[in-house]
């Protein structure tokens, strides 16, 4: 992903951005300068998967669908890039059960015999 792309009005500054950082491996959400949430991923694969771990948002920015708007956006530029995910992350993997739009691009990990 290229520069900041808009996606929610929210409390702070008034705009809340999404960005790809890939110094810190994680798409970030940003009030003005403040990161507010974050998805962090690891590439995997040869550098043809993206396996995302974790994703929050800051407690006062919940209830806003900033988490779904980061994951799409997140989602749509591995696509973009021509790699594949990995939703080790349960937000990741709940959002990819409900959007089967992006089934094309997931690599479901292996359940874990228990």
């Amino acid at each position: 992903m290229q520069g900041c792309v808009p996606v929610a009005e929210a409390a702070g500054s008034g705009t809340v951005d999404a960005v790809h950082a890939p110094e810190r491996q994680r798409y970030e959400l940003r009030d003005g300068a403040a990161v507010i949430g974050f998805t962090q991923y690891r590439l995997g694969g040869g550098g043809r998967q993206v396996v995302f771990l974790h994703t929050e948002v800051g407690r006062a920015y919940s209830g806003q669908g900033l988490a779904s708007k980061l994951a799409r956006l997140a989602l749509g530029d591995v696509r973009a890039g021509g790699r594949r995910v990995v939703p080790l992350c349960p937000y990741i993997a709940s959002y990819l059960r409900k959007h089967p739009d992006f089934d094309d691009i997931v690599d479901w990990p292996a359940e874990k015999e228990g």
